[in-house]
């Protein structure tokens, strides 16, 4: 298990809506039509890569409603040697954000931080669906933008990290799928991978003048969080936590 970190909040967290209206509607959401033009080779399907690593979700034509992040990966890679066990990897999906007003923060499991929004706002504009603890759900971990708030968003980091088991991404052979409303859905494998790294820069979202753009990173950092911020400039304070 390595050790992983919780941003230090500068003031007390907002107690949580009574009612999560918003994960309600993010649990039903479409799956986007096979059959709409893409700028790939895939009429389904955009798969970003090394020599294609970027698409701009409103050329797409998926710049409107609820945007689903969805990460899936191997829980029981297998074991090396005969009497050795299958070690259970356990990753985890979170984001940092920064909002046009200067807010600026993070979305994981870790720390119960399930929930962001804007300053002076009512409504959440990113969530997690839970925490797969035993990666054994088949639907994974699933992150939620709602991108009628788009105007609020600056920038957005997707990671995965391993929160246990060894660091082996390429055992874990994840796959992060981001599915548009009414767009086709947009695929990065998390390959290449880099031996003892536990956090992984999937994606970065940006919005610049409207026009909202998804880069691939696939980025693979020794250590946690922390050192995702130092290398994205994020520039928020952390302290060691636990689920």
């Amino acid at each position: 298990m390595g050790i992983d970190y919780t941003r230090r909040p500068a003031t007390p967290p907002a107690a949580p809506p009574a009612a999560p209206a918003a994960p309600a509607t993010a649990a039903a959401a479409p799956t986007p039509p096979g059959g709409a033009a893409a700028p790939a080779v895939s009429l389904s399907k955009v798969t970003l890569t090394k020599s294609a690593p970027s698409v701009s979700l409103t050329k797409h034509g998926g710049n409107r409603g609820l945007l689903r992040v969805n990460l899936n990966w191997d829980a029981k890679p297998p074991a090396k040697g005969l009497f050795r066990k299958n070690t259970l990897l356990d990753l985890d999906l979170g984001c940092l954000y920064e909002f046009t007003d200067g807010s600026k923060g993070v979305v994981q499991a870790l720390g119960n931080a399930f929930r962001a929004r804007p300053r002076n706002s009512n409504q959440d504009l990113i969530w997690l669906d839970g925490d797969d603890r035993s990666g054994t759900v088949q639907t994974g971990e699933n992150l939620f933008i709602n991108l009628e708030g788009l105007p609020e968003i600056k920038r957005i980091l997707v990671f995965a990290l391993i929160y246990e088991g060894a660091a082996n991404w390429a055992a874990a052979n994840g796959v992060t799928t981001i599915s548009p409303l009414n767009a086709p859905p947009i695929e990065i494998r998390l390959d290449d991978p880099r031996d003892g790294a536990r956090i992984c820069a999937i994606a970065l979202l940006t919005n610049e003048r409207g026009e909202l753009t998804i880069r691939r990173e696939v980025n693979y950092l020794n250590g946690a969080q922390r050192k995702l911020d130092e290398a994205y400039g994020w520039g928020m304070n952390w302290t060691a936590g636990r689920k």
